[in-house]
């Protein structure tokens, strides 16, 4: 296979300007490619594109999908990003560089339902599916070529059109013989992209990128190695392993082999939920330690809610809050009893939050999340000791259901309907 088509996936030879079957200009050439089956699938502005598919008349417009004023921007669509709107930027910032900008709130279950239509076709492809988030994954289509009658890129170059017929949305897909290698490729040509690095180009393809690139390098560690003079990744390619080792430790073996772009981790199905978290931004910043306490138990509420659809259970909370001038405090307290009731995450966080809860301190964001988790069997088993675990988690399950046939918002507690309506 000398060359594919992205638009009817029909091969042909290396020197094409455009394909020979349907002419597209869309053409992917490289000489490994009918022998890489690693990737990595990216949605291309997920949220925002779910969006502009269920509203025709913002196709053309730069849509941003995020909080009020005091929100920060989900994701947004490339129209806005050519204003200079990114995600996680405050929304202040972002309508100040798009005024014109179309603000949606996000709807993250109709984004999930949407994530799980992909990843199911994705399924078709290969058992070995790794998915980073709702709208990325890893694929190894390592050993598929006969069950699909062609090579991995073809493979993938049907799926990438399947998804914009069948969804809607478009993907951008990274093939190489490595995981960090096909993340990288695959944001080489977005959006609607499909992009290739080998073996044979890896090392000089990555020399000239900034450290950065490599995961798990952020500006703490970008700083630490500029100090050192190492600023690309050509940079650390030209040093030697024991040195970096001596200098970083383990980490410095890490980037070394990455630098090279060696990476040995295999793509695996499994992979395992580490956390369950909810978080509110306020509208106005909030120092009331009763509104904040309220704002902690809905959050609660939703954490045990996603808990017990996922069938896990969890060992520690934590708290989080961002101050008024953006500085973020987390608090945590583990050793719990496997739990996945509202009111059993309620009362660890509650107990953190009265710690920084001062009735001075003006908070402008609130979380609440749960981790250390267990299978959902293990949670709440009521004792002589704590004989109302069976009854709370049975009204618990009672209002789940009432929510989910009436809506998120049919049903809250007296407590939290109350002061949400008295406060601001």
């Amino acid at each position: 296979m000398a060359s594919l088509c992205r638009d009817c996936c029909g091969e042909g030879p290396d020197d094409a300007a455009r394909c020979m079957h349907c002419r597209s200009p869309r053409v992917l050439r490289h000489p490994e490619l009918a022998s890489l089956a690693v990737a990595h699938v990216d949605c291309d502005a997920f949220y925002a594109s779910v969006e502009k598919r269920d509203d025709p008349s913002l196709a053309d417009r730069p849509v941003i999908v995020g909080g009020g004023k005091r929100g920060v921007v989900a994701t947004c669509c490339y129209v806005a990003r050519t204003f200079g709107v990114r995600s996680a930027m405050p929304m202040f910032k972002a309508l100040d560089l798009c005024p014109d900008a179309v603000v949606v709130r996000p709807n993250m279950e109709k984004y999930v339902r949407v994530g799980r239509e992909i990843r199911a076709m994705m399924g078709d492809l290969t058992p070995l599916v790794e998915p980073v988030s709702i709208d990325e994954a890893y694929l190894d289509l390592t050993g598929t070529e006969r069950a699909h009658g062609a090579p991995a890129a073809v493979v993938l170059a049907r799926f990438a059109r399947r998804v914009e017929t069948e969804i809607g949305v478009s993907v951008s897909v990274g093939l190489s013989w490595n995981r960090f290698l096909a993340k990288v490729a695959s944001e080489i040509d977005k959006p609607r992209g499909f992009a290739v690095i080998g073996r044979a180009e890896a090392q000089t393809y990555l020399a000239t990128k900034p450290v950065g690139i490599i995961p798990g390098v952020g500006p703490v560690t970008r700083e630490r190695l500029a100090k050192d003079g190492i600023r690309t990744v050509g940079d650390l390619q030209r040093l030697d392993i024991a040195a970096l080792a001596r200098r970083y430790g383990e980490d410095g073996l890490r980037l070394s082999r990455l630098s090279r772009g060696e990476d040995v981790r295999a793509i695996t199905s499994d992979r395992e939920t580490k956390s369950v978290s909810a978080e509110t931004t306020f509208d106005v910043d909030v120092s009331d330690p009763e509104v904040l306490s309220a704002n902690v138990l809905a959050l609660a509420e939703k954490v045990a809610v996603r808990l017990r659809r996922a069938d896990l259970a969890g060992r520690s909370v934590t708290l989080k809050l961002k101050t008024a001038d953006f500085k973020t405090r987390t608090r945590a307290r583990s050793g719990l009893a496997p739990t996945q009731l509202a009111a059993r995450i309620h009362a660890a966080a509650r107990d953190l939050l009265r710690k920084e809860a001062d009735g001075v301190t003006r908070f402008r964001l609130i979380g609440v999340g749960v981790s250390d988790l267990g299978p959902g069997i293990d949670a709440d088993r009521g004792d002589l000791a704590d004989g109302d675990a069976t009854r709370i988690a049975g009204v618990e399950k009672a209002l789940d259901g009432l929510r989910a046939k009436f809506g998120a918002a049919a049903v809250q507690r007296g407590s939290v309907f109350d002061v949400m309506n008295r406060k601001k």
